[in-house]
Parts: structure tokens; sequence; C-alpha cells
């Protein structure tokens, strides 16, 4: 019978060295994993959008004229099987994938004055989102009756003050927006005007242009703003 000869073991410092250049190895490899995960996403090779539908928070201004964008983010939403109900950054969000893209869908809980608080914690967040190609946000606009709207690619707040504070907080009036039209009054308090409720004739069309409006940002998701502008501003 063979009798098997006790090999020599290592002293204790080899042990140990050997023990730390295996965990040193798998901490690297760890963290190589985590920033090519981290660069590749920063290089864009996740494609992301944020929409912004503006409004005011509670029960109390849900029916409101000024809360037509929160209608058309929760219209989205609904078509997309998602639900803004999770609260971060000031806002309620959740997200989906539209055309390849990933989209973040906001509605700021600010209060309408104060909306591009939470608009500049999520664009700091996701350092690659571009807000003159990135954002599209969406609002009430007084200078077209119930029922229009209309894709526009920049400009002015025109008197919007939500959209003065997201233009003031992101630096730029250049980022793709959907004006949804409330009307204006022949006369009265404007402020009493869109904290008010719609008429039912008024809200039947408003409805309509709200699932409009967001099957146009769908469509704009999927293809470009400018292709959604050329199907839905041509057919108004």
């Amino acid at each position: 019978m063979r009798t098997r000869m006790p090999g020599r073991r290592p002293n204790k410092s080899v042990l140990v060295g050997r023990a730390f250049r295996i965990a040193e190895g798998a901490a690297f490899c760890a963290s190589a994993s985590a920033y090519r995960c981290v660069f590749s996403h920063r290089l864009g090779d996740s494609r992301m959008k944020l929409i912004v539908g503006l409004g005011n928070p509670g029960a109390l201004y849900a029916h409101t004229r000024h809360n037509v964008g929160f209608w058309v983010v929760d219209q989205l939403a609904q078509s997309v099987g998602a639900d803004c109900r999770h609260a971060k950054w000031r806002a309620l969000i959740d997200e989906c994938r539209l055309g390849g893209e990933k989209v973040i869908l906001c509605k700021p809980q600010t209060y309408m004055n104060s909306s591009g608080e939470a608009v500049r914690q999520i664009l700091d967040f996701y350092a690659e989102l571009e807000p003159t190609t990135d954002l599209i946000v969406v609002y009430d606009d007084l200078d077209f009756a119930p029922g229009q709207f209309k894709l526009r690619q920049k400009g002015s707040a025109g008197g919007h003050n939500g959209v003065k504070s997201i233009i003031a907080h992101v630096g730029t009036d250049e980022f793709p927006r959907i004006r949804v039209g409330i009307g204006r009054p022949a006369k009265g308090d404007l402020i009493s005007y869109v904290l008010g409720r719609f008429q039912p004739e008024d809200e039947a069309k408003v409805q309509e242009a709200v699932r409009l409006a967001a099957e146009a940002l769908q469509y704009a998701a999927e293809h470009s703003f400018a292709q959604a502008m050329n199907r839905y501003n041509a057919a108004r």
C-alpha cells in the first residue's frame, strides 16, 4: 500500500497574500463592471425623455383648467400602463418605454409657480438629459380655444408662470412643449378663471384634445418631436 506523503503547508503570510489578491481582483472586476454600466449610460446607449405635465397638486385643483397638463400626462400613463403615483424629486413620477426610449412621466407637486424646482432636480439626477431635445412640457394655454392644442419646438413662457419657472431653472426656453387650449374669459379675473372648472360643453372638447395630445406625445417619443409637429399641427 502506497503512503501519501504530506505536502508542504504554505505559511500564513502566503495564505493572506493569496486571499488579498483574490479579494482585490473581485473588487476590481465589480468596479470595472459598474464603470462600464455608468459609462455606457452616459454615452447615450440608453436614450431617455422627460415629459412634464403642469398643474397644481391636490383634489381641490384636480378638475380645474390650470391642471390640463396633468390630465395629458395621466392620459399617456394610462395608455402605456404607467401610473404617476411615485413621489420623488418633489413630483409624482413613473417610468415607461416608448420607441426604445426610457421615458419619465412627471407631475410636479410644487404648485404651478415653482414647477421648475422639480424639473431641475430630475435634470440634475439624470445628467445625460438635454433640455432642448429630451424635455417636453405640457400645459394649459389661454390663447387657444378649448379643444385646440399645438406642438412647438421652443418659445417664451407667454405669461404662464409654470413655464416661467421651468425656463428660470433650466436656463433656456428652447425646449419642446405642447400647449392645450382652455380659452380666455371675456371678462373677469384670470386667476379665478384658470382655477375654475370647464363648462360641460367645453370640457368634452378639452378631453378630446387631451387624448390627442397624449397620442402626440407617444408619437414624438417613438419617432421625433418634429415629426409629431408635422402630423398633429397639420391636422388641427
